[in-house]
């Protein structure tokens, strides 16, 4: 005997998908890892907070830096990464990124020992 066919229920009556805020969090925070150097021994890796409305995420980012460098040009780069790829993997839109720099160390590794 042939198996009954089955009905297609259209996408709109199967049910929702929810990722939870932590989730988003931590693509967001490794996405800001994707386009930064590595934090100085002993600092930390970027990390995030995310409010999910719906289909959109706020998403605020904590981020260590080097100095001198072009931060401002870092934080650029980091908000368009966030909101590039939690779109491209969550299908959410992102029309907030704070990027919050904690902390600036040296870059230059000779330059850090104590007088």
């Amino acid at each position: 005997m042939a198996p009954a066919p089955r009905a297609v229920v259209p996408a709109a009556e199967r049910g929702a998908t929810r990722i939870a805020d932590r989730v988003v969090a931590k693509i967001a925070a490794r996405a800001a890892r994707e386009v930064l150097d590595a934090p100085p021994e002993g600092g930390r890796a970027p990390h995030a907070e995310v409010t999910v409305h719906g289909p959109a995420a706020r998403v605020w980012i904590g981020l260590e830096l080097g100095y001198p460098s072009d931060i401002g040009g870092q934080c650029a780069l980091v908000r368009r990464q966030v909101t590039d790829r939690v779109g491209e993997l969550t299908g959410m839109t992102v029309p907030e990124v704070t990027v919050l720099v904690e902390r600036l160390y040296r870059a230059d590794p000779e330059s850090r020992r104590t007088r």
